[in-house]
C-alpha cells in the first residue's frame, strides 16, 4: 500500500510524522512519500520536496511565494502519476493544500484531510469546497467533528495528536528551581516572532519589576529563531538587562516547569493546556487586518482552549469598519486571556502574569478550569486512531460511516 502524506509546517510535519509511523506499525510494509519537513523524513516517508520553509502566512506572502506552490503542486502531482498512491493524507496548510486536493481528486486518489483547515473559524463559504475535494476529515476536536459533521461532511473524530506524546508530565524537568519561571512563546514563524517579541520583552520587563524573583525563559523552534532572538536581545539595553534565558527546541520540557506564559495564538496552547500552565494568548495584527477578519472570523475565540471552554465555540462574531484605538479587556470566558490587538498588550499580559505568581488562589482558579477541560478533551492515540481510519479508506470499499468517533 502507499500514502502519500503532505504538511506544510513545522508543526504538521510533526503531526504528519507521528501518523506516518502509525502506519508503519499497523502495516509494516506500507510506503510512504509526499511533501513535509525533516521529522516526516526521519520517520520513513520519502520526500517529493520540503515544504516546511515555506510556510507563509497572510495573502500578500503567499502571492510572493506563489511560483515555489505552483512547483511543488506539479512534482506532487507528477508523483501521483509516476506511483499512484492509494490514498493522499493532508494535514493542515489549507490554502497549498486545497490546490493538492485538486490534483488528488483529478486522478481518481482519495483525499483525507488530518488536522483539518479550521473553516468553521475563517473560510465558512470554502465548505462547499472540501465536501467535493475532501472524501473524509480526521477531526481533532469535538466542537469542529459535530461541525464537519453538521455540514454534510464524512468525519472522524480522532483528537488531536499534540495529546500523543507525555510533553509535560514526563518531560525532563532538570535541576530544581524554587523561582517561579514564566515562559514567553514567539510562535513558530518567523513573521510571527516578528510581530510579539517586542510585547513579549516589554511584558517581561513589567513583570520582572513587580516580581523581582521571577525567572524568564523564551522559547524558540529552534536554533535559527533562537539566533533571531537572541540578535533582537543583544540590540535592546533594557531587553538585555532583564537576563532573559533563550533555549532553542526544548519547549516541552520549559512547559513542564513553567508557572505562567505567555504565548503567541497557536496549537502550543494545547501543549500548556495538557500541563495546566495558565497562559495569557498574544496576537498582534495591522489594523486593515483586523477589520478583515472582523468580517470573516466565525469563532467566538482564537485560541483553541478557549474555544472548548466555551458553549458556543463556532458563530460570527461583530465586524467592525475600523480598528480600535485601544486594547479591550480580556473576554472573561477565556480561561487564557486572549489578545488578537493592534496596540501593544504588553500591560495587560503582564497583569495577568504577575496575578498568577503572587495570587496562589487566582493561579489555582485557571488550574482548576484546565483541569475540567483536559478531562474532555486530552487523549493519546490521536494517530493510531487516524492510521486506523487512514488504511480503511485507501482499501476499495473500506470508507469509514460518517459521523463516528474511534475510542482509543
Amino acid at each position: 500500500m502507499r500514502v502519500f502524506v503532505s504538511a506544510g509546517e513545522p508543526s504538521g510535519d510533526h503531526h504528519a510524522a507521528l501518523l506516518v509511523r502509525a502506519l508503519r506499525d499497523r502495516l509494516p510494509d506500507v510506503e510512504c512519500v509526499g511533501l513535509g519537513g525533516p521529522q516526516l523524513e526521519a520517520a520513513g516517508c520519502r520526500l517529493v520536496a520540503d515544504m516546511t520553509r515555506l510556510a507563509v502566512m497572510w495573502f500578500l506572502r503567499v502571492l510572493v511565494n506563489i511560483h515555489r506552490f505552483v512547483d511543488l503542486a506539479r512534482r506532487a502531482e507528477r508523483s501521483f502519476l509516476d506511483t499512484r498512491p492509494d490514498v493522499c493524507v493532508l494535514v493542515d496548510f489549507p490554502g497549498f493544500h486545497w490546490w493538492l486536493a485538486w490534483r488528488a481528486k483529478r486522478h481518481g486518489i482519495p483525499v483525507v484531510f488530518y488536522c483539518p483547515p479550521q473553516v468553521w473559524a475563517w473560510a465558512q463559504w470554502r465548505v462547499g469546497k472540501m465536501r467535493r475535494l475532501v472524501d473524509h476529515v480526521l477531526a481533532a476536536l469535538p466542537f469542529e467533528h459535530d461541525w464537519f459533521v453538521a455540514q454534510g461532511l464524512q468525519s472522524t473524530l480522532v483528537g488531536h495528536p499534540f495529546f500523543d506524546e507525555p510533553h509535560a508530565a514526563t518531560a525532563d524537568r532538570g535541576p530544581a528551581d524554587p523561582r517561579p519561571l514564566v515562559l514567553l512563546l514567539p510562535g513558530s514563524r518567523g513573521q510571527e516572532i516578528e510581530g510579539v517579541l517586542g510585547t513579549l520583552l516589554r511584558a517581561a520587563a513589567t513583570i520582572r519589576r513587580r516580581v523581582p524573583d521571577s525567572r524568564l525563559a523564551i522559547g524558540a523552534l529552534h536554533d535559527r529563531h533562537a539566533r533571531r532572538i537572541e540578535a533582537a536581545l543583544a540590540s535592546d539595553p533594557a531587553a538585555r538587562s532583564l537576563g532573559i534565558e533563550v533555549h532553542a527546541g526544548r519547549t516541552p520540557s520549559l512547559i513542564a516547569t513553567a508557572t505562567a506564559a505567555i504565548a503567541c495564538s497557536g496549537s502550543v496552547s494545547l501543549e500548556l493546556l495538557a500541563a495546566r500552565v495558565p497562559t495569557v494568548i498574544v496576537y498582534r495584527i495591522g489594523g486593515l487586518a483586523y477589520v478583515v477578519q472582523s468580517w470573516f472570523r466565525h469563532a467566538r475565540f482564537i485560541t483553541l482552549v478557549n474555544l472548548l471552554a466555551c458553549r458556543e465555540p463556532v458563530g460570527p462574531v461583530r465586524p467592525v469598519l475600523r480598528p480600535p484605538t485601544t486594547v479591550a479587556p480580556a473576554d472573561p470566558e477565556a480561561v487564557f486571556p486572549e489578545y488578537l490587538v493592534v496596540q501593544d498588550p504588553a500591560p495587560q499580559a503582564a497583569s495577568h502574569v504577575c496575578e498568577w505568581l503572587v495570587d496562589p488562589a487566582a493561579r489555582a482558579g485557571v488550574v482548576a478550569r484546565l483541569d475540567a477541560i483536559a478531562a474532555g478533551v486530552v487523549q493519546s492515540g490521536s494517530a493510531a486512531r487516524a492510521a486506523a481510519a487512514v488504511l480503511e479508506i485507501a482499501r476499495p470499499g473500506q470508507v469509514p460511516a460518517a459521523g463516528r468517533r474511534l475510542a482509543a
